[in-house]
């Protein structure tokens, strides 16, 4: 029975856990929870930044640069300016068109910083001068615009795969990559499109009296499907149809009437040659150097096509590569049997969890090289009593980090290598105390428990304080601003939640741990010579 009464809360700590039966419980639970945080917290090679921004872009036909300037881009930067968080507008005076470009300053929500930008555009669309067209405001998406995955598919015979069946087969590869789940956008780069090319000769277009804009116009007219309300019944119902598109075949626009004549009609094959291939106005290729088996061959460039997938911001990059990767290989045979191969030239998600498995590794060596040092200083049990608390606070700051809705990254794992050395200041001071008590002259004739709990209670208010000093220093780092801020801000958050939780495992289970494995070591050499002198 604990005969001795705390004054501080690290001695009531110690009595309440000293013997109750629940404290090996909550050891157990915290290891487990934090094994558990370990595993299903998202993974990230580095910390996902919010940048928020966007760009207003207003057409005005016909007007020229210092027009746009004028009334479009001056008048929408001063409106702009009057939103609270942006911190850099851009202006661009073109031809025909006005951008204004927005940059939010580190940290704003981009939900909220796209909501104040549409409400700001919306309220002043009186000032828009005559002419002007609807502004199109373009937020932008760099949250999602990163990707995790990037896959190169190409030609292996380029003579019997052609862009228009590469382009067929990666698109639907696309459309199911789009349905896995935490999948926030794919793209395809260097892709060339299938579409109908028509080449117009300019001297059969000048005999005609005929303008590419007439060629423009009836093209346009027919290559659109036309849906069309007919309107109510006698019933009440809506009668809807539409048309088929007039447009399938090269025949089909050859056959467009583009003007009249002197009483005849002028067909588009009649002065431009009609053919179906790819966008041959897209001059972006990609290319990808194969290396040849055989030594002396040189590398070959076969054009590919990429396809990028990015995932939505604090969700797990490993568990969505893998995703990714799985449903690929399902395609496997399939591209294989259609000549054509493919390969990873980017997998983040591999690359996160190999950042953090060699962060964890380094992690437990360093906690080995804490064990082994403190064996010489302290001794063997108490080297187990002190190397114990530490997995146990990191245990607390992990389920602490997954409940606030962070990531496992380098920062967080380097904000807990940064702290290690840190947490086992107080167990090392509580156990060295206890150790103390253990071995002073009147131990044997003093409770057990008593002597654990003084000697607790008795470093509660240095340890405290020390301990808050610390955390102290770390605070300031959760105001630095801009990109650095953001990009440490793990630190600051996670080392001074990790120092708290050093502090309540240091006090209630390093006296419980000590009650467990160590014993009174009685000095009855010092009672000897106290007897002899005394004679």
């Amino acid at each position: 029975m604990v005969e001795y009464e705390p004054k501080d809360f690290a001695g009531k700590l110690a009595k309440a856990f000293l013997t109750s039966p629940l404290t090996a419980l909550l050891g157990i639970a915290l290891l487990l929870l934090g094994f558990i945080s370990l595993q299903v917290m998202p993974r990230e090679e580095d910390p996902q930044i919010a940048i928020s921004g966007g760009a207003i872009i207003v057409a005005m036909p016909g007007a020229t640069p210092e027009e746009i300037e004028n009334v479009i881009v001056n008048p929408l930067e001063r409106k702009m300016r009057e939103i609270k968080g942006i911190k850099h507008i851009y202006g661009i005076a073109m031809e025909n068109v006005g951008i204004i470009n927005v940059m939010y300053k580190i940290g704003e929500r981009r939900e909220d910083a796209n909501l104040k930008l549409y409400d700001k555009v919306m309220q002043n669309m009186d000032l828009m001068p005559k002419g002007a067209m609807q502004p199109m405001v373009k937020p932008f998406d760099i949250d999602i615009d990163i990707p995790i995955i990037s896959l190169a598919f190409y030609a292996k015979d380029e003579t019997t795969v052609d862009h228009d069946k590469l382009f067929d087969i990666i698109s639907k590869i696309q459309h199911r990559i789009n349905a896995i789940d935490s999948v926030a956008k794919t793209t395809l780069k260097g892709a060339k499109k299938p579409q109908f090319n028509i080449e117009v000769d300019l001297g059969k277009l000048a005999g005609y009296h005929l303008s590419l804009g007439q060629i423009m116009q009836a093209v346009q007219s027919i290559a659109v499907n036309v849906p069309s309300v007919k309107g109510r019944t006698k019933s009440n119902e809506l009668v809807v149809f539409g048309v088929k598109n007039a447009i399938e075949s090269v025949e089909d626009i050859g056959n467009v009437i583009v003007a009249q004549y002197m009483g005849s009609s002028i067909y588009l094959k009649e002065v431009a040659t009609v053919s179906r291939g790819i966008d041959i106005q897209n001059f972006k290729s990609a290319y990808i150097t194969m290396k040849e088996e055989y030594k002396g061959e040189p590398s070959k460039l076969k054009e590919q096509v990429t396809l990028t997938v990015a995932k939505l911001a604090g969700t797990n990059a490993v568990f969505v590569a893998d995703d990714v990767l799985a449903l690929i290989k399902e395609y496997a045979t399939k591209l294989d049997g259609e000549g054509i191969g493919y390969i990873v030239t980017r997998n983040y998600g591999q690359r996160a969890n190999e950042a953090v498995n060699e962060l964890v590794h380094h992690l437990l060596i360093t906690i080995v090289i804490i064990a082994v040092m403190l064996v010489f200083f302290l001794g063997f049990k108490e080297s187990i009593i002190v190397t114990f608390t530490v997995p146990a606070i990191l245990a607390i700051t992990l389920f602490i980090a997954y409940l606030t809705g962070q990531t496992i990254n380098r920062i967080t794992l380097f904000a807990f290598l940064l702290s290690l050395g840190l947490l086992v200041d107080a167990a090392i001071i509580v156990i060295e105390n206890i150790h103390r008590h253990l071995h002073t002259h009147d131990a044997d004739d003093r409770n057990m428990e008593t002597l654990l709990v003084e000697a607790t209670d008795e470093i509660g208010p240095p340890t405290n304080i020390a301990t808050l000093a610390i955390i102290m220093t770390m605070v300031p780092m959760a105001f630095v601003g801009d990109m650095m801020g953001s990009f440490m801000q793990p630190i600051p958050y996670n080392v001074p939640v990790a120092l708290i939780a050093s502090l309540f495992v240091a006090y209630i289970f390093t006296p419980y741990l000590s009650l467990k494995l160590l014993k009174k070591t009685a000095q009855k050499h010092r009672k000897k010579n106290s007897e002899s002198e005394e004679s």
